[in-house]
């Protein structure tokens, strides 16, 4: 390994130029070496650049932006100093070596000629022209696959409608070369979730490196649910498993169902978003014996979907984030979870769609509008068979359509919260509470079921003095639709993670309910992993 002496990086007069391990006396940060004039050790033309990607045609794909940071960089050398890679281009090539880490597997091609640029020894380095373009190639191979990850296009074609990120590759490049750290993390790069993400990368990876994920063993002939009390072979297993992935803090290899494992137990299925009590199912050890190659997998693509969301997105003073695999539901505010409820969303045959608004208003004792849709395929049946089901289910007729009255019968519940969107999604209210009750919830028609929808609204409004408690209790229960025009507008997301860590390091993992990791899994990964439940 080269032993790299403390130098600063020359760039243009817009560039940063600074030394990554200490700086000159008179200079008290390095964004003051901002302003220092840069000189080139290699001529840099358009001439070359385009000679260079026709030499190297795998990189092709990069030549654009490339083309624009040296055009930005007025075509200095970014990675030569003197006549040495400087250690800004040697930490970059340290990154891309354990690119595993950052849960890509993407190989960078020409890695060959770029490991020969960094070997001391070696005879047959590529020139400084080339190995010039070749990092320059290899820092946007690296930012687009850690920061940007699939591109907008591809993101609409797998129906994720969040706002897409929108980044500069000649930005990012100087704020990494005047802070190295940000390489590290950055939270104006990648959202902070992404982060959490790849600490769970790592310790899911060691696990399996460790060898520590061992099957649990149970006959299925003869297998009985285990409680509390029993005594067990697979008991002793489930113990140390518990242990390996945090559940429990020791084991101690007892092979009966005792306290410890109780609380053990509780909080594996909290972290699974499973059915709180102790009976440990045939389900739930199948779910267990899982490869672990398949959590690293569902970890690997959460962090995937991190990378296509801006961070501004999680920095906004107040908003409602839904995550359909975990049916849940987080209004925050000033940076806290405000409210957190339980939902249900739509069926396969009526997914809810993944996209962001903007709540605008909230309608108590709302009127429901029966889509066309159900109205063609179910409600035109019911009609048929029975002249007085719109009577019996608080229906009528309005202007060629079908609306349930309000009052709590109503589909809608006692309150709804609009965000207007193509997709005619909103959030609502349900009197079918008893659906909260099981695991995997996606009854609706798109929609989203809010189970604590009172306190939702409560919550929104408790800093209006227009609406106390007591007005809108009243108006959930006037029998009268009544609008409430937000002073406010309410940033509305609805995302997909079927992995989430939590700020205490608690990883949590959803069922894949729409197969969205199988898909995003053949669109990025050439490997065979069957993420299929």
């Amino acid at each position: 390994m080269r032993n790299f002496t403390f130098s600063l990086i020359i760039v243009t007069v817009s560039f940063f130029a600074f030394s990554f391990n200490s700086l000159p006396s008179n200079v008290k940060n390095k964004a003051d070496l901002t302003n220092r004039k840069a000189v080139s050790v290699i001529t840099i033309d358009a001439a070359s650049i385009n000679a260079f990607f026709k030499k190297y045609p795998k990189l092709k794909k990069y030549q654009k932006d490339v083309e624009g940071i040296y055009k930005a960089k007025d075509y200095k050398s970014i990675w030569y100093d003197d006549k040495s890679i400087s250690e800004f281009g040697s930490l970059l090539y340290q990154k891309v070596n354990v690119l595993k880490d950052q849960g890509i597997e993407e190989k960078m091609p020409y890695k060959e000629e770029i490991d020969e640029a960094f070997n001391e020894s070696s005879s047959n380095k590529p020139t400084q022209l080339d190995t010039e373009l070749l990092l320059t190639s290899m820092y946007v191979f690296y930012a687009s696959n850690v920061y940007s990850g699939v591109d907008p296009a591809t993101l609409k074609k797998i129906g994720w409608y969040l706002p897409a990120k929108s980044i500069s590759y000649s930005h990012i490049l100087d704020s990494l070369m005047v802070d190295s750290d940000r390489l590290d993390k950055d939270d104006n790069l990648l959202f902070s979730q992404y982060y959490r993400l790849k600490d769970a990368l790592k310790k899911y990876r060691k696990i399996e490196t460790d060898n520590l994920w061992q099957k649990i063993t149970i006959d299925s002939s003869t297998f009985k649910d285990l409680r509390p009390d029993d005594t067990a072979i697979a008991i002793k297993q489930i113990r140390n498993r518990l242990f390996v992935v945090g559940d429990l803090k020791q084991d101690s290899g007892s092979d009966i169902y005792d306290e410890e494992l109780m609380a053990g137990v509780l909080n594996y299925k909290k972290r699974y978003n499973l059915k709180i009590n102790y009976a440990l199912t045939r389900d739930i050890i199948n779910q267990m014996n899982e490869p672990i190659g398949k959590r690293i997998r569902t970890i690997m693509l959460n962090m995937e979907r991190c990378r296509w969301i801006p961070t501004k997105l999680a920095k906004a003073d107040e908003y409602v984030m839904v995550n359909i695999p975990s049916f849940r539901l987080f209004y925050v505010k000033d940076g806290k979870y405000d409210l957190v409820s339980d939902i249900f969303v739509g069926n396969r045959l009526s997914e809810t769609v993944i996209f962001s608004g903007n709540m605008d208003r909230i309608v108590f004792s709302p009127y429901w509008y029966v889509p066309n849709s159900i109205i063609q395929n179910e409600l035109k049946l019911q009609i048929a068979s029975d002249k007085n089901y719109l009577e019996e289910h608080n229906m009528e007729w309005n202007g060629g359509k079908v609306r349930q009255k309000p009052g709590p019968k109503n589909s809608l519940g006692l309150v709804k919260f609009m965000f207007p969107n193509p997709n005619d999604i909103y959030m609502h209210d349900t009197p079918a509470k008893s659906l909260f009750e099981f695991e995997k919830r996606t009854f609706s028609h798109g929609c989203i079921n809010v189970k604590e929808a009172k306190e939702l609204a409560l919550h929104i409004l408790k800093d209006d003095p227009d609406w106390p408690a007591d007005k809108i209790e009243s108006a959930m229960n006037g029998g009268k639709e009544t609008t409430c025009m937000l002073k406010r507008k309410i940033p509305v997301y609805i995302g997909y993670f079927t992995c989430w860590v939590q700020d205490n390091g608690e990883v949590n993992f959803f069922p894949d309910v729409y197969d969205r990791d199988q898909s995003l899994d053949k669109l990025i990964y050439n490997d065979a992993i069957t993420m299929k439940d």
